[in-house]
């Protein structure tokens, strides 16, 4: 697929060159896109696995979570729920100590053996080397509720702070923190988005992993902007519904009445679903954004290996993308 080089850091498809006249409909993802996460879900992520593998584990691990780490994950297509990299960085350090082998080691034998199923293929990888994981899954809980689940429980305390926790959950907290979630950078602008909705009137959704409350906690000032009645808000929905899933994006698709949208993603699921959209019949162009990324070189070359149609360093640069300037 030939690439024109637009810039240093924007890379567009002569496919879909003469094709983004079409686009009648965007949609976001938002971490990574809308919102840079590096200082508050990645922050999240390490914090949790250090918590809880000091608590049932007695294992001190700071930071062990590289981007490395996190991206081998993330590009696997099964990886979106940042829960579901804690529960395998957790599940990686209890086999290291189970089979007497370091911790390096058996990541990497994890991250190269884990696909599109995400935990369940980090479960079955583990269970063919003989680890006993048991025990650990029934402690960690990652399948219940997040109101009874050990691993969510931890996780969501650490990113949304006391005070927040209490308002989402109605419960007590066992942890003293400030929310990270207050280290959400936001992205986008008023002027991105007078460019865009002079494009897509009000055609402008969200499709993403985080529930309602903390997209709208991080969001409040652009909430009218966004069509939220056709948006999904998979932490709020069943883990089945979780990405790769196609059917949340085409019942955002769906409720727009999109002939052709673009949708705006960070990751290999955002790019699976986007993918498995187009192959149903909803024609779907995927739109893959690295610079918020704290490797941007990896995520870069993860797109450019999959032949993503349009590749930015920033959202900032959509309107020039579809010269919409």
């Amino acid at each position: 697929m030939n690439m024109n080089d637009n810039s240093s850091n924007m890379l567009v498809s002569d496919s879909v060159i003469d094709d983004v006249k079409d686009i009648d409909a965007i949609i976001f993802d938002c971490d990574g896109v809308l919102v840079d996460i590096t200082e508050s879900y990645d922050t999240a992520i390490n914090e949790t696995v250090s918590y809880i593998l000091k608590d049932i584990l007695d294992i001190q691990a700071n930071t062990i979570v590289t981007p490395e780490i996190l991206y081998g994950f993330k590009s696997k297509g099964g990886f979106n729920d940042e829960v579901a990299v804690c529960y395998a960085v957790i599940l990686s350090s209890f086999a290291a100590k189970e089979l007497g082998k370091s911790f390096t080691e058996i990541i990497k034998d994890v991250i190269d053996n884990s696909d599109e199923t995400g935990t369940l293929s980090v479960d079955n990888f583990l269970e063919s080397i003989n680890v006993k994981i048991t025990s650990i899954k029934e402690k960690l809980n990652y399948f219940g509720s997040h109101e009874i689940s050990y691993i969510y429980t931890i996780f969501d305390q650490i990113f949304y702070g006391a005070e927040l926790y209490k308002q989402v959950y109605n419960k007590p907290t066992t942890l003293s923190t400030n929310g990270l979630i207050e280290k959400d950078k936001v992205l986008i602008n008023s002027e991105l988005i007078s460019s865009l909705e002079k494009k897509f009137g009000n055609k402008i959704a969200v499709v993403t992993g985080r529930g309602k409350f903390a997209f709208s906690y991080s969001l409040k000032n652009f909430l009218d902007n966004f069509d939220l009645s056709n948006s999904i808000f998979l932490e709020d929905e069943s883990k089945e519904l979780a990405k790769p899933n196609v059917e949340p994006l085409l019942k955002s698709i769906r409720g727009l009445d999109s002939k052709h949208c673009i949708y705006v993603g960070d990751s290999m699921e955002d790019m699976l679903m986007a993918n498995k959209a187009t192959e149903m019949g909803f024609k779907t162009t995927f739109c893959g954004i690295y610079g918020t990324s704290k490797k941007p070189e990896i995520k870069l070359e993860m797109f450019k290996k999959n032949n993503v149609p349009i590749i930015l360093e920033s959202i900032t640069q959509i309107p020039k993308t579809l010269n919409l300037d």
